[in-house]
C-alpha cells in the first residue's frame, strides 16, 4: 500500500433527518448532495443499519453509502452497526455534514476537531468514543439573529436555491475525487473551498 491510497475511504456516511418535511432543509445538504454524484443512478439503496445504504465500486474498490434514519441526533446508531458489519474501521469513515461555521457556498475537509453543537457529530463521536473521524463539512451559514433549530431545519433562502445547485454539483465532484485520492492530501488542499462566491 502506498501513501497514495493509505486508508481509503471504505464508508460514506451522509448526515440528515428522513420525512419529507426536511428533505429541502438545510440539515439536509448532505443528502441533497448525493443526487449531484456521477453514480447516483447506479446506487441500489437496501434499508438496514436502521438507516440505507449502498455500495459502489470505484476504481475496483468497494465504497458504501449511508444514509442513517434515526434522526439526526441519533446517527450513530445507524453507522456503528454498519461498521461492525462490514469490518470497515473508523479510520476509513467519511461523515458528510452541513455546517454553520463556514458560509454557504464553502466546503471544507477535515480530520477530527470540535462538534460545534451539531447533534449529528455529537452522536458518532459518542458511539465510537472519539471526534477524530474524516468529515467533509458543506456551509449553510451561520444565523445573523434567531433560533438555530429554527434555521437548520429551515430551507434555503429564494437566493441560496438559485445556486444551491451549482454548490452541491462542486461538493459531489470533490467527493468523488476524495474517493481515489489521499484524504491528507485533500484536507489540505481543499480545507476551505470557496464554490459559490458570497
Amino acid at each position: 500500500m502506498t501513501a497514495q491510497d493509505a486508508s481509503p475511504i471504505s464508508l460514506v456516511a451522509v448526515l440528515g433527518n428522513p420525512g419529507a418535511q426536511y428533505e429541502a432543509t438545510r440539515h439536509n445538504i448532505a443528502w441533497q448532495m448525493v443526487e449531484y454524484l456521477s453514480f447516483f443512478n447506479d446506487l441500489d439503496w437496501k434499508e438496514k443499519f436502521k438507516g440505507e445504504y449502498a455500495p459502489v465500486s470505484i476504481n475496483g474498490e468497494r465504497v458504501y453509502f449511508l444514509a442513517p434514519l434515526t434522526y439526526m441526533n441519533r446517527s450513530g446508531n445507524s453507522l456503528l452497526p454498519m461498521m461492525q458489519f462490514f469490518k470497515i474501521p473508523m479510520e476509513e469513515i467519511l461523515v458528510v455534514h452541513d455546517e454553520l461555521e463556514l458560509d454557504f457556498g464553502v466546503l471544507g475537509f477535515k480530520q477530527g476537531g470540535g462538534l460545534a453543537g451539531h447533534n449529528g457529530l455529537r452522536s458518532i463521536a459518542s458511539v465510537l468514543g472519539t471526534r477524530d473521524f474524516k468529515r467533509l463539512r458543506l456551509g449553510i451559514s451561520r444565523p445573523s439573529h434567531g433560533d438555530i433549530t429554527s434555521y437548520v431545519l429551515g430551507n434555503f433562502s429564494t437566493d441560496e436555491r438559485a445556486v444551491l445547485p451549482t454548490f452541491l454539483e462542486g461538493a459531489a465532484a470533490l467527493l468523488e475525487k476524495c474517493l481515489t485520492e489521499n484524504f491528507d492530501v485533500m484536507a489540505k488542499r481543499y480545507r476551505k473551498e470557496t464554490i459559490i462566491e458570497g
